[in-house]
């Protein structure tokens, strides 16, 4: 047709539908968007299309950010502003411009506007939605009234942590962010914590970027996969991969949609037993559970009476969809509806419990769709890797807008720590003495000393919950609760 220009894309709905069936790790989407009308949606747009509406932000003090523990929601401060003051914030503006932010200094804070539904902030301009795009990706009748926006500062970040269920499709719009995965197989590495509690989110206790090594020694192993997202860029993030998110331009705005999968329906039972264990044990009185220990995204803490409910509900979904499964011959990957990530929970279970297609595909990377490499991985190519590594990315740097980076300060910096780490415990083989410790037979003053601090420590509420509802724990206690209840294996459906 005449004054029509077809934008011809890399891949159709369907391939890229089937790519992401196959990807086991993340990977970075380029050239899918161009024509998307949400990348018109920077700070300074927004904030003429919400003009006085006012949403919550989320402050943390940069300097934490740098400390070796989490900087969890609920060590954060919280404003309601509309965007207006929080851009005229920025620009280092005060007085009656930039509202409750005022108490607050912007070189000492950052600030989060995050998990907002844009079917709840432009409900009111519902043509919005149509400017997201999902069902380009292959998911027919997905736009942005099933997603969710993010809009921070520099600094601006999200805790390391899991999502229960689901897969996720992040779409970088204004600035960069930095992403720090982890594949579901380090699970253990991230020292797993339901505190704060969150319903289908599992936090880690390490501060990935400033790890504490003596309290966490086995992240020094974890497979950080890091990259560094552009606008127009997707992130396709695969299921229970953990991830630390950190805005690195001064301001930035991302779109995201949590896509549901069919093998989710077993982790909601597990997400239910978690919340009734959870929400038992802190409700209880006792001397050391005076903790700020609900998330400041769940509303209230659920009666027994409703999470036993809730649990039985999560069952009997269970049940049906097995029955329902059982006679059907197909299984797709991706559940046919759509929930946001926080209606509903799951637990952990591994990428290889995903159903697939037995037929060989070649998942086609190149110039439109780059893999995120494992950082240990980089520091293992040879030469000739680097040089077909490089060959290969050049393509992608030439194009602007379509960047996808890795952070050599932060690998160096990880690195570092790493081999402080392992100079700290290396060993000389055959010899009764370590080249670090101070003992004969190899141990050392230090580990002695903490032998006997550990003596004396006792065991909190929490360190109990770490325990009773570890990931692997509740994934067992949820299959012997359906195979009790329903009569059939959680593997494989009777015939």
């Amino acid at each position: 047709m005449a004054g029509t220009t077809e934008i011809n894309k890399p891949f159709s709905p369907e391939e890229t539908r089937r790519i992401m069936h196959h990807l086991q790790q993340p990977a970075v989407f380029l050239n899918m968007t161009c024509d998307w009308p949400v990348l018109n949606w920077t700070a300074e747009h927004l904030s003429s299309c919400l003009g006085d509406k006012l949403i919550r932000f989320r402050l943390g003090r940069k300097e934490k950010t740098k400390a070796p523990a989490p900087l969890f929601e609920t060590q954060c401060s919280y404003v309601e502003a509309s965007v207006a003051q929080f851009l005229s914030w920025t620009q280092g503006q005060s007085g009656t411009d930039v509202g409750p932010f005022s108490e607050y200094s912007y070189s000492e804070y950052w600030a989060y506007a995050d998990y907002k539904y844009i079917a709840m902030l432009f409900q009111d301009q519902p043509f919005m939605f149509e400017h997201v795009k999902w069902s380009e990706f292959g998911f027919e009748g997905r736009n942005g009234r099933e997603s969710t926006l993010w809009i921070g500062t520099e600094g601006a970040n999200t805790p390391c942590h899991l999502d229960s269920y689901g897969c996720n499709l992040v779409l970088q719009v204004q600035g960069r962010k930095r992403w720090h995965l982890f594949p579901p197989e380090d699970t253990a590495k991230l020292y797993p914590t339901r505190i704060p509690y969150e319903e289908s989110s599992v936090f880690s206790q390490v501060a990935v970027l400033h790890p504490d090594l003596r309290r966490f020694p086995a992240f020094h192993g974890a497979s950080e996969h890091i990259v560094t997202l552009q606008p127009g860029q997707v992130l396709y993030v695969p299921r229970h991969w953990w991830h630390y998110v950190e805005s690195v331009d001064p301001i930035t705005v991302s779109v995201n949609s949590w896509i549901e999968l069919e093998v989710d329906d077993i982790a909601r039972v597990g997400e239910a037993l978690t919340k009734t264990v959870v929400c038992a044990i802190k409700s209880a009185r006792s001397d050391d559970n005076t903790d700020n220990w609900l998330n400041p995204t769940e509303e209230d803490v659920t009666s027994h009476n409703e999470n036993m409910q809730y649990l039985n509900l999560a069952v009997r979904a269970w049940a049906q969809k097995q029955r329902s499964s059982c006679h059907s011959k197909l299984s797709p990957e991706f559940g046919d509806t759509c929930r946001v990530k926080r209606d509903s929970g799951g637990q952990i279970k591994k990428n290889s419990d995903r159903v697939r297609n037995s037929a060989p595909f070649s998942i086609p990377y190149g110039p439109h769709l780059i893999s995120v490499r494992c950082q240990q991985e980089l520091r293992r190519m040879t030469p000739e890797d680097v040089e077909v590594n490089s060959s290969r990315n050049s393509a992608v740097r030439s194009q602007e807008d379509c960047t996808v980076s890795s952070d050599p300060a932060q690998t160096t910096k990880f690195a570092a720590a790493v081999r402080l780490d392992q100079r700290t415990h290396e060993c000389n083989a055959g010899s009764t003495r370590c080249r670090k410790c101070d003992c004969a037979d190899g141990t050392s003053k230090n580990l002695s000393e903490d032998y006997k601090a550990s003596m004396h420590t006792t065991i909190t509420t929490n360190d109990l919950l770490d325990c009773l509802v570890h990931p692997d724990i509740i994934t067992r206690v949820a299959e012997l609760l359906l195979e009790k209840h329903t009569g059939s294996d959680t593997t494989t459906c009777s015939s």
